[in-house]
């Protein structure tokens, strides 16, 4: 048994943080998330899982006011585009090589003060199965981890009460272009605004839908 200390943190509810969330559809373009807080949610995404820990993605970071307008009649004009304290494009890499797996595993070594040797049987199974999979496959691999870093950074941005709003409404191909993304060995997947809701972003109120867990988990005990 644990024994809580005058040291340890309140414990908090996730519950509560998902209840208070929301995709926000109306932010306040007066308000600025306060560079600590960003700071550390750029540390969350540096942070998020993904498989073998590869990392197969980029954020791009959209906070230039031109630019945005520039991308917004690309996302269906949606007003968090421009709005919104920030806009992230949360990016995959269109390739997996050998140099990128060499990166990671001379990380790997780096980090935690181990012989580079010592894992090069590690680094050979990654190769492969790599290897074992068609461009499209590792493609689609890479895209759906993006995925997990947004869940993690949409949690993480609703502990802090800041307001976020995933978006996959969007052409890939012009947000590709305007940034320059190709030429950085990226494609774009997903974005998310982050910011502070309007106080009469009516949305806020509504009660979330979800269906009964009956409907949701299938058991098998």
């Amino acid at each position: 048994m644990s024994i809580k200390t005058s040291q340890d943190p309140p414990r908090r509810d996730i519950m509560n943080d998902l209840s208070w969330r929301y995709a926000t559809k109306k932010f306040d373009p007066t308000r600025k998330i306060p560079r600590q807080d960003f700071a550390h949610l750029l540390e969350v995404l540096r942070f998020s899982p993904s498989s073998f820990g590869l990392q197969p993605w980029k954020f791009v970071i959209v906070q230039d006011a031109a630019l945005r307008k520039k991308l917004r009649p690309h996302a269906w004009g949606q007003s968090q585009i421009t709005d919104a304290d920030t806009l992230i494009v949360f990016c995959a890499l269109k390739t997996m090589d050998e140099g990128h797996v060499r990166n990671y595993v001379d990380l790997i070594a780096t980090t935690r003060g181990v012989a580079r040797e010592s894992l090069l049987d590690y680094e050979k199974m990654l190769v492969g199965t790599l290897a074992g999979k068609s461009a499209e496959s590792v493609s689609h691999w890479m895209k759906n981890q993006v995925y997990i870093a947004l869940g993690v950074f949409l949690a993480e941005c609703a502990r802090r009460k800041i307001d976020a709003c995933p978006m996959e409404g969007f052409d890939p191909q012009k947000f590709d272009e305007i940034l320059e993304l190709p030429q950085q060995g990226l494609e774009s997947v997903v974005l998310c605004t982050v910011g502070y809701r309007a106080i009469d972003d009516h949305y806020a109120a509504l009660k979330k839908v979800r269906f009964d867990l009956d409907k949701l988990i299938i058991n098998r005990l």
